[in-house]
């Protein structure tokens, strides 16, 4: 992985409030009545090392800290790295001083906020590094793990990408079904406008045609799904001679993997979209452990 990071703007995590309830959730359904086998252990003060076994980029650390705190207020964590870090296989990522039972308790839901939020960051910084130098930026989808998108879609941020609409509220997205209720796609624009004038309008469009009279009519961005490389080429080409003169920007969404991805920016779209990014995660390997770390 290579480039350079986020920009610190991106950096910032949900409200307090949301990571708390997230974390709440999470420890209310490990826990349960009572975690039977930390019972076991002696309730004294102890440390822990937190250790990352595979390449990554950290992401999560908001939600780790809170799952140990809510367990201990006087937990210690001390972080050898920051936020969006990229590092190696294993880097002790951090320190932690506390009672042992609750090192123990809080051990997996910590863990499993950390390995998922870094697993969807280094995914992503993937994707990011594929395109670097094309113009294009790559996007999210609402195709979340439910319950954490906000998260998510934070974590993509951590690692280079930009979000999509954050949910069914914030932006208006015109697609099939809209086009044939209104009677064509002015008419689904024009309704578009007059219900939500305030609100960003994305437009999906089917054919080169309906390419054109989006861009007549105006909308915030335009959405061209499945068209093969010649039509994306020909939908770029028209998108930025005149009138329009690259006026609304394009975004690609179908058919992207990392094997069609470098051609796609190549092509000169502005936006591509990756449900993968947090569907597909791939769960950072990482391990918290009693004692002190190893050397």
């Amino acid at each position: 992985m290579s480039g350079a990071s986020p920009r610190s703007s991106d950096l910032q995590p949900p409200p307090a409030e949301t990571v708390e309830a997230d974390v709440a959730r999470a420890l209310a359904e490990d826990i349960g009545s009572g975690d039977v086998t930390a019972a076991l252990l002696p309730d004294v003060a102890d440390s822990a090392y937190l250790l990352c076994k595979e390449d990554s980029i950290v992401c999560g650390r908001p939600w780790f800290d809170a799952c140990h705190r809510a367990l201990d207020p006087e937990v210690r964590i001390d972080w050898r790295v920051q936020e969006g870090d990229r590092v190696r296989k294993g880097t002790v990522l951090a320190t932690l001083q506390g009672r042992a039972r609750a090192l123990v308790t809080a051990e997996r839901s910590s863990l499993n906020f950390l390995q998922t939020l870094s697993g969807t960051a280094t995914i992503t910084a993937t994707h990011v590094d594929a395109v670097r130098g094309t113009g294009a930026r790559v996007l999210d989808t609402r195709k979340t793990i439910p319950g954490l998108r906000l998260a998510q879609k934070y974590a993509v941020r951590v690692g280079g990408g930009a979000n999509h609409r954050i949910g069914l509220y914030d932006t208006v997205m015109l697609k099939e079904n809209h086009v044939r209720a209104a009677g064509s796609l002015t008419a689904a624009i024009h309704a578009a406008r007059a219900m939500h004038p305030t609100l960003p309008l994305v437009v999906e469009v089917e054919s080169l045609a309906q390419l054109e009279e989006a861009l007549r009519e105006g909308c915030d961005r335009i959405l061209i799904d499945d068209f093969d490389a010649a039509t994306r080429r020909d939908a770029v080409r028209i998108a930025r001679s005149a009138p329009f003169n690259g006026s609304i920007p394009l975004e690609v969404s179908g058919g992207v993997d990392m094997s069609t991805l470098r051609s796609i920016a190549e092509d000169g779209v502005d936006f591509i979209s990756i449900g993968g990014l947090t569907k597909h995660v791939h769960a950072i390997d990482l391990s918290l452990k009693l004692g002190p770390p190893p050397g």
